[in-house]
């Protein structure tokens, strides 16, 4: 059974997370004390063009640099401990590979492959800032990463350190969004933060960039999300979110201080519970 401080109970059985949490005792030495957040252990998902900071594709200095800006003041800041998970879109995407006519099982572990160039040029921006980082990889590459073992990334996070979950599930067919949901149930993370990218600040009645009319819902159920089909995550990790009773927040992580904001109990971006 998953501790039900967490806001969990087990498998099939949902109940409310709590709306305030007080921050525990800060981990590592080098993090202050947290005060009161929100909540005191989150996972970050971040999508692959985040990190190509407004182009078409590839990896931008600047737009890394300011996600691990923000993921610097959680830690050391406010004493939040934070796992990531990272896409692989600006560089390749199963789903396009498939659509050019190579095998999607192919297609999509040359993805995971892509998650694992972002997952290291996190880590290696985050620790130019002082903080330890470890990668995990779903596909065995000790050369550059460690193997994902649950066990371990808790440990490594009740240390203080960041840790960042590549190579997505490790099989194909799944997106970096079910990573994400099954990564945070394992670590019994409180909360999911979705973070996106440009002009989209949580979740709409239809698509803001395309549709003038759209209008931005604050919160809504796990059942609201599949009912309306609402693309903000697949229906998998929705489902996997509401099984296990793991609150989602979308929100506009580029935005400046959105992330401190959000952990500190503001109302940012659109919370799904």
């Amino acid at each position: 059974m998953i501790d039900p401080k967490r806001g969990r109970k087990g498998s099939g059985q949902v109940t409310s997370p709590e709306p305030l949490r007080v921050g525990g005792e800060a981990k590592g030495d080098t993090m202050s004390d947290p005060g009161q957040n929100r909540w005191t252990r989150v996972l970050l998902k971040l999508s692959g063009e985040a990190f190509a900071g407004g182009k078409p594709f590839g990896i931008d200095g600047a737009a890394i640099g300011k996600i691990a800006d923000d993921i610097v003041d959680a830690r050391n800041n406010l004493g939040v401990e934070v796992a990531v998970v990272v896409g692989g879109g600006n560089i390749w995407r199963g789903i396009t590979g498939a659509e050019s006519g190579l095998d999607r099982a192919q297609a999509d572990y040359m993805g995971m492959l892509a998650t694992v160039m972002n997952a290291l040029a996190l880590q290696d921006t985050l620790e130019q800032k002082g903080i330890p980082t470890r990668v995990q990889s779903a596909i065995a590459m000790p050369q550059v990463a460690e193997e994902y073992i649950r066990r371990k990334a808790i440990r490594h996070m009740d240390k203080g350190r960041v840790v960042i979950f590549a190579a997505g599930t490790g099989n194909p067919f799944f997106t970096t969004d079910t990573t994400a949901a099954l990564r945070a149930v394992e670590i019994e993370a409180e909360v999911l933060l979705k973070g996106t990218h440009g002009s989209v600040d949580g979740i709409y009645t239809a698509d803001p960039r395309s549709n003038p009319d759209a209008t931005k819902i604050d919160a809504l159920s796990y059942l609201d999300v599949l009912n309306r089909e609402l693309r903000v995550m697949d229906s998998t990790a929705i489902t996997h979110c509401m099984e296990n009773g793991l609150p989602i927040v979308v929100f506009d992580l580029m935005g400046d201080g959105n992330l401190r904001s959000l952990l500190q109990g503001e109302p940012i971006g659109t919370m799904v519970s």
